[in-house]
């Protein structure tokens, strides 16, 4: 994509071919129409016209091209803030609604995938939470009590179990998750967009929109070539959106985020290293995460931008970070590198949006794409079929807004990552 080996890595290289597809052409009437062509829209779309719903889904670049092409792969549940903390923050049923919702979405993953055959590298391992420290392992050791009391499958490990099972003995313990997984990321965007044209959908690929408009109680949104008539109008492009939801992107900070790819490990490395094929992600400030790809490349990634300086430094710092964790693979190189933009609100939870009426959107899933991505995908389906009220929804209505000094944030959180990574010569 982008004519750029950097923009999808190794996730473009290995996955299967999308459907085919191209850009609307002339005037289309439709029940909804979706834009975007990552998780949520593709979901919404899959579950709407399983429905008998007539669907258009609209996607600027290509399936998958924003976040659902470029993150890590890790299909986890909840989100970064504490389970406690949600309903302090959104009250107790929004709160209560959105970590039953949220806990159990990677059960949804994995059971479209099973449905609808994905070829997508499916393992359903769990992840580890890897504490560095006695700081990390106190984080972790709370999360655990919290979805524990919640009746979650989640296990603390201590130094010993984590070290068998990372082939590392760099942490004091981690928090294993059975609900959890990994997957390749782009493999099961473009498995849910076979699945969804299979269904009805018609996919149209190269169509940014470029404006809308009310003609009573239907929306007719357009593109450079043609538009599309429909009730509803599904917003689904998060922190990639531009065009008349640019405000999407807008109210999101853009932490980047970069992912390196060995070339595949030997059969002894690929025994002691993550045996388990476990998902992995650290307790760190400027965190990393690692996994293994069916192929047995380690991939491993941390916050950065691979543009500019940053390129080298972040390259630099991941060979003597991997050669640190896993000394037993010695000097390193990579096969792939890429990286892609997570969107931040100010408070770490997605939003749900109703731009007009009939117009809807969710968005803002701090680094957590897949799982959540997929189930409100599903949610926005049932709103729009009438399955679940507005009040029922998992998230109230909220209005947007820019977090302030964004962009200065961003620049922050790029030159930020670089400076540290340059910094860091110990673990």
């Amino acid at each position: 994509m982008l004519n750029d080996p950097r923009s999808h890595g190794l996730w473009e290289k290995t996955a299967p071919l999308p459907p085919e597809t191209s850009a609307l052409q002339g005037a289309v009437p439709a029940d909804v129409v979706i834009v975007g062509g990552g998780y949520t829209g593709l979901s919404s779309g899959l579950h709407l016209a399983e429905a008998g719903s007539k669907v258009v889904l609209l996607e600027a670049q290509e399936i998958g091209f924003g976040g659902a092409g470029r993150n890590v792969g890790l299909i986890n549940a909840g989100m970064w803030v504490m389970p406690d903390d949600l309903p302090g923050i959104l009250g107790q049923t929004y709160g209560d609604r959105l970590l039953d919702m949220l806990g159990h979405a990677p059960r949804l993953v994995m059971e479209l995938i099973e449905k609808h055959d994905i070829a997508c590298e499916l393992e359903k391992s769990g992840t580890l939470h890897c504490a560095v420290g006695a700081g990390g392992l106190k984080e972790i050791e709370a999360r655990a009590a919290q979805w524990s009391a919640r009746e979650a499958p989640v296990t603390l490990l201590d130094a010993a179990e984590t070290a068998r099972r990372v082939g590392s003995s760099a942490y004091a313990g981690s928090l294993l998750d059975m609900r959890a997984g990994t997957l390749q990321p782009l493999a099961y965007a473009r498995g849910l967009a076979h699945a969804a044209v299979k269904a009805g959908v018609s996919i149209h690929t190269s169509s940014p929109v470029i404006a809308t408009e009310q003609n009573g109680s239907r929306w007719t949104v357009k593109t450079r070539s043609g538009q599309v008539t429909a009730d509803w109008i599904i917003v689904a492009t998060d922190a990639y959106s531009t065009g008349p939801w640019e405000q999407v992107r807008c109210e999101q900070v853009h932490l980047p985020y970069f992912n390196l790819a060995t070339p595949p490990l030997g059969d002894t490395l690929r025994k002691a290293i993550l045996p388990g094929r476990e998902g992995c992600w650290d307790t760190k400030e400027i965190l990393s995460s690692f996994r293994m790809d069916h192929a047995g490349r380690l991939v491993f990634g941390s916050v950065g931008a691979l543009r500019n300086t940053g390129a080298a430094v972040h390259r630099s710092w991941a060979k003597r970070s991997l050669k640190r964790l896993f000394p037993q693979i010695g000097d390193v190189e990579f096969e792939y590198e890429w990286y892609g933009k997570i969107g931040m609100t100010d408070n770490a939870l997605p939003r749900f949006h109703k731009f007009a009426p009939n117009v809807v959107g969710f968005c803002g899933y701090n680094g957590r794409g897949i799982a959540p991505g997929t189930v409100f995908g599903r949610t926005l389906a049932h709103h729009v079929l009438g399955r679940i009220a507005e009040a029922d929804l998992p998230l109230p209505v909220t209005d947007l807004r820019e977090p302030g000094f964004r962009a200065l944030k961003e620049m922050w959180y790029e030159a930020g990552a670089q400076v540290a990574h340059f910094a860091d010569a110990r673990f």
